[in-house]
């Protein structure tokens, strides 16, 4: 990789960490908006889950006594069979066609994010909590993305606030433990990653730090909003 693409990874990784230490999520949709045009879709998918698991397995440390087992478990099982046709799927299509996906995910995304219709799901329970494990996980294996449907579905429910956290982001760390052993498994994951990785974590720490400082310090609503802007953007540029 060269200085240019190096310091693209680079401030990527610092902007991804900073909107996530400031909003709590987004890691992964900010960082594959812009590692997509310079790294491979495997490398993307591995990069976001390890740093994705520092960061989560952190929070999901701060919420252990707080975690719903029989909520969690449905969400677990489904990403389980999800997974390995996420990591298939990656490994097995021309990468121009995982962008575009992903791409046209980002779009779909933001615009949800951006117009949020006011639905709320009334009925469920395990049978369709999984079935959303399952596309979560697949999402993952694809990705690397793995909490991005469990929360939007964690809303829709309507579940308070904490009870929200205390389900997607342990659902997220167990999709993202998945997905590393399966894409490792795959021979995905390289010595290129492997660096890029450990030159990537003093950018990660800089960005959390600074993204928890500036945390309640800032209108969140137009934050939220910028950010949901800049994906759509992005995706749009990965689907032409």
């Amino acid at each position: 990789m060269d200085v240019v693409h190096l310091a693209v990874f680079l401030l990527a990784t610092f902007a991804g960490a900073v909107v996530a230490g400031l909003s709590g999520f987004a890691f992964g949709l900010v960082v594959s908006s812009i590692w997509l045009f310079i790294l491979t879709p495997a490398q993307t998918a591995s990069l976001i889950i390890a740093f994705g698991l520092i960061w989560q397995g952190y929070a999901v440390w701060k919420l252990r006594h707080a975690i719903d087992l029989r909520k969690l478990w449905p969400f677990v099982v489904g990403a389980a069979f999800g997974v390995p046709i996420g990591v298939s799927v990656l490994t097995s299509t021309n990468p121009a066609y995982v962008r575009a996906g992903i791409g046209a995910f980002l779009v779909a995304y933001s615009l949800y994010g951006l117009f949020r219709p006011s639905v709320r799901v009334t009925a469920g329970g395990a049978p369709s909590d999984a079935g959303v494990g399952f596309l979560n996980g697949t999402l993952a294996g694809l990705s690397g993305l793995s909490g991005v449907l469990v929360t939007i579905w964690c809303q829709l429910r309507g579940w308070p606030r904490d009870q929200q956290r205390a389900v997607f982001q342990p659902a997220a760390v167990a999709t993202f433990l998945m997905t590393g052993a399966w894409l490792g498994g795959a021979g995905v994951i390289g010595a290129d990653t492997v660096r890029l990785f450990l030159i990537g974590l003093p950018a990660l720490f800089a960005g959390t730090w600074l993204g928890l400082k500036l945390y309640g310090r800032l209108d969140e609503t137009a934050f939220r909003n910028v950010v949901l802007i800049v994906l759509l953007v992005s995706g749009i540029a990965l689907m032409l």
